[in-house]
């Protein structure tokens, strides 16, 4: 195995030929590796096709590691209170699906619990499973799996439309009572920016590169 060249943050096994599909038409062409800060588009359409991120995995891990801590917060306070007719009610995410539950709503309340806790747990979880490592060039057992289920579970991580869906609520029941705003609200608000920060730190093809050569050195 040749050293690797400076400036390279992801170096390929080795310097055979190695050729990517344009996910937009479809061309296959040459995968170059490239400098930090560079990227690849298609010759064909010019649609990026993949990009060498500075840091990317020590943003990854820092990302989603502070959206764990977010999701913790998120799930252990309070979104909102409201105070309407002598009356304090204040809820948690998991309390608001248990409410939809007991209301005779229980596909709701499985669709919340999915989408904005099961989903985005999967997501920043196994990211940091397997981002963390790999800056030492380690990967830990089922690294591979994990990816594939991480990356599976992106477009369901809705934690966003939650949090469009809360802002909505408070503007009809503003006329209601009064609102507080909890630190749950707050805290989905982190989350939502940490998970899209942690996701958009590295490249998909990168971290395959990465975990392809860390397989091949445990080996």
């Amino acid at each position: 195995m040749k050293r690797d060249l400076p400036g390279l943050s992801w170096p390929r096994l080795n310097d055979s030929s190695n050729q990517v599909a344009c996910h937009f038409c479809d061309a296959l062409q040459q995968a170059p590796r490239l400098p930090e800060g560079d990227a690849a588009h298609c010759c064909r359409c010019g649609e990026l096709i993949y990009q060498n991120r500075p840091r990317s995995l020590a943003r990854a891990t820092g990302f989603s590691s502070a959206a764990l801590v977010f999701m913790l917060i998120a799930h252990l306070f309070p979104c909102i209170t409201l105070q309407a007719g002598g009356t304090r009610t204040a809820l948690t995410i998991v309390e608001a699906a248990m409410t939809f539950y007991h209301d005779g709503s229980p596909l709701i309340a499985i669709a919340a619990i999915v989408f904005t806790v099961v989903a985005p747990l999967t997501l920043v979880g196994g990211l940091l499973y397997v981002a963390a490592p790999l800056r030492f060039g380690i990967a830990l057992p089922g690294a591979v799996t994990v990816t594939r289920i991480f990356q599976l579970s992106e477009p369901w991580s809705m934690v966003e439309v939650f949090l469009v869906g809360i802002l909505v609520a408070l503007l009809k029941l503003g006329s209601v009572g009064h609102i507080h705003l909890g630190t749950g609200l707050w805290a989905l608000a982190g989350l939502v920016l940490c998970t899209a920060c942690a996701m958009a730190g590295i490249d998909r093809l990168e971290l395959w590169d990465r975990l392809e050569i860390a397989l091949a050195r445990s080996k």
